[in-house]
């Protein structure tokens, strides 16, 4: 990976904004343009000395009865190997000398450009097919080319798939590599390397053609040991959700790492990332949200897990109060029974204030007068949003920090507001007015990474934290007492493991996954819970013995104490042989399940009648682990919760 910071997401003036006005890396080779100047200056040289040895030469015969057209065709005749006055031996002048030897070279050279570039599209199609370990980007859309640029830029090896085809200079500015063709064709995507890729991003404008481009990826990576993730775009954020617990429920019928993503939820979660909220001093942290756009109900919620993770991240004794929230909008209460009834830990992170008026009406209301934090404009129509940014001094007056306005078409219009010390054209109103482009801001591989399966591993593990700590457990007496940030990666493989059972789980009590409504009233199914309650003890047993076959996988062995070093752990024995305190662990992970699903947004259903048994048996765990992980690593929260 190249050194050095990536210019056009760098910081400038440091508040932390982005410049998106630098180059893409490529777009300027130094070398290649100092060689071709070599080439031009050794014909330069060839022409000039042939002409002046020439000259000499033939004013050298007596009576060769010459003329000026004469020594212009005899110099031009150097460069296809030959001349007629060089067939007589010499000595000639060194101008002549030098000329025969340098013309001929630049011939040469000419031929092998000339060569390269009527095979550059052969050459690249080659390299595409034969690429390992690199990232493929599919789709023809806005979103796909700025991902494929990032990707690249931030040293990754790219292919892009599409169907409109590369342009000569285009495959020079870029320096990836592309294959043009139908991105649903298993064919097409075996050219572009696919069976060998870490990453697959299907990214066009239709929703059908990145599940056409999903569907023939799993077909071609099916059979590797670590296949490679896919992450498919959805544009209906709401549909987005659907088909992540569909994915949920059949994770562990596929070792496929598969996600759905929107670009509203990466982008708000990225926003957080770079521009995070203040630190309370003395006073409630406000923030206002006004509008009906598509990013309204991400930011709330990226809102308030970001001040969830600080107020679990408060030391003992100096808790953070609730984030305050003004929500502004025709259908502010509506909005926020349904983003409370999808994600119900949102009254616990933040209070909530609907005010069911438009923007005009905002600004009439003399709601600003009252000063927030921050302020996200998000009109449904972008330029109305911006208009009201732009003419309504109001909103710059009373942020104590930035006006964000969500923009998706309007990035260029961003990066004149927010370029580097140079490239800044339009006045920021002293930082306080932020256009923040959701496309440019989404392209976060390693945002978009943080899939689902992603954020319910680490949800398990914060669990997990925090019935240790109730327990008496102080931070960094274990392995697994350390944040996610700093948890071994052997153990994040086992929450990730973990997650994937889930389908396992659901199969073996009749349950679905499915996203939570209004009419569930912030409640799980209580058919669920009593079903979970009434295998309580089957399923821990299940759990205990899939993480001791995931432990044995890696090598480790029973031993007393426990040695990460000569992997020994001291539960890593039958079930009734464990300690009860070691067994009502596993009980509680089972019983966090309904509440770990709840704050991602989902709910268990029960789709048989109570006391139905519709699959028999307690299924047996599927030896699934992580997708593109090994399929023994699996265990139980953090991969501690037995054992800790």
């Amino acid at each position: 990976m190249r050194g050095g910071p990536v210019p056009w997401i760098a910081a400038s003036r440091g508040r932390g904004s982005w410049s998106m006005t630098g180059p893409v890396p490529g777009a300027y080779r130094p070398a290649g343009r100092a060689l071709r100047m070599v080439f031009a200056v050794i014909g330069l040289l060839a022409l000039v000395l042939g002409y002046v040895g020439f000259d000499r030469l033939l004013r050298a015969e007596p009576g060769s009865g010459y003329d000026l057209y004469d020594v212009v065709y005899y110099d031009i005749q150097l460069f296809v190997l030959g001349a007629e006055p060089l067939q007589d031996p010499g000595p000639y002048p060194w101008q002549l000398q030098v000329a025969r030897f340098a013309a001929p070279l630049f011939t040469l050279l000419a031929v092998v450009e000339a060569s390269r570039l009527l095979l550059a599209a052969e050459i690249r199609r080659l390299r595409a097919r034969r690429a390992r370990g690199h990232a493929v980007v599919c789709g023809d859309s806005q979103f796909a080319h700025m991902l494929a640029d990032r990707l690249f830029s931030e040293g990754e090896r790219v292919v892009v798939v599409r169907a409109e085809p590369f342009g000569p200079l285009e495959y020079r500015r870029r320096r990836y590599l592309g294959v043009t063709g139908d991105p649903t064709s298993p064919e097409v995507l075996r050219g572009a390397g696919l069976p060998h890729a870490h990453t697959v991003y299907a990214c066009t404008d239709d929703d059908d053609r990145n599940h056409a481009i999903a569907n023939a990826a799993s077909r071609l990576i099916q059979d590797r040991r670590q296949p490679a993730r896919v992450y498919v775009q959805v544009h209906d954020p709401e549909m987005c959700l659907s088909l992540q617990a569909r994915r949920l429920g059949a994770a562990g019928s596929s070792r496929l790492r598969l996600d759905y993503f929107h670009v509203d939820d990466v982008a708000a979660r990225a926003l957080h990332r770079h521009h995070p909220l203040p630190t309370p001093t003395g006073r409630p942290v406000r923030i206002l949200i006004a509008g009906q756009g598509s990013f309204r109900r991400a930011a709330l919620v990226a809102s308030a897990r970001h001040w969830q993770l600080r107020q679990a991240e408060a030391p003992p004794g100096r808790p953070v109060p609730p984030l305050r929230v003004d929500l502004v909008a025709p259908d502010a209460t509506v909005e926020l029974e349904l983003a409370t009834a999808r994600h119900p830990f949102l009254p616990a992170a933040c209070q909530v204030r609907p005010y069911d008026l438009d923007l005009d009406g905002l600004v009439g209301s003399g709601m600003l007068r009252g000063g927030y934090d921050r302020l996200y404009v998000c009109a449904v129509d972008e330029r109305n949003g911006l208009q009201l940014a732009l003419d309504t001094p109001a909103l710059w007056q009373r942020a104590e920090s930035t006006v964000f306005v969500p923009v998706y078409r309007q990035a260029a219009l961003a990066a004149a507001f927010h370029g580097d010390r140079r490239h800044d054209l339009l006045d920021e109103v002293h930082g306080r007015l932020q256009l923040y482009p959701v496309l440019t801001r989404a392209c976060d591989a390693q945002l978009i990474a943080e899939d689902l399966t992603e954020r319910l591993a680490r949800q398990i593990h914060d669990k997990y934290l925090q019935s240790q700590a109730k327990a008496g457990v102080r931070r960094g007496s274990a392995p697994a007492m350390v944040d996610w940030a700093r948890l071994p990666e052997s153990l994040r493989r086992a929450n990730r493991a973990h997650v994937q059972d889930i389908a396992a789980k659901l199969l073996s009590l009749g349950c679905v996954v499915a996203p939570r409504h209004g009419t569930t009233a912030g409640t799980a199914d209580p058919g669920a819970s009593r079903a979970i309650d009434d295998r309580i003890d089957e399923l821990a047993r299940l759990e205990h013995e899939r993480w001791c076959r995931e432990r044995r996988g890696e090598g480790w062995v029973y031993g007393e104490p426990r040695d990460d070093v000569r992997r020994r752990h001291p539960t890593l024995r039958p079930w009734d042989e464990l300690p009860p305190d070691v067994q009502e662990m596993n009980r509680n992970e089972i019983r966090a399940l309904p509440e770990v699903l709840s704050d991602a947004g989902f709910e268990m259903i029960r789709l048989t009648a109570e006391g139905a048994d519709p699959t028999g048996p307690p299924a047996p765990p599927r030896q699934t682990g992580a997708a593109g992980e090994s399929p023994r690593a699996s265990g139980g929260a953090s991969g501690e919760m037995i054992g800790g």
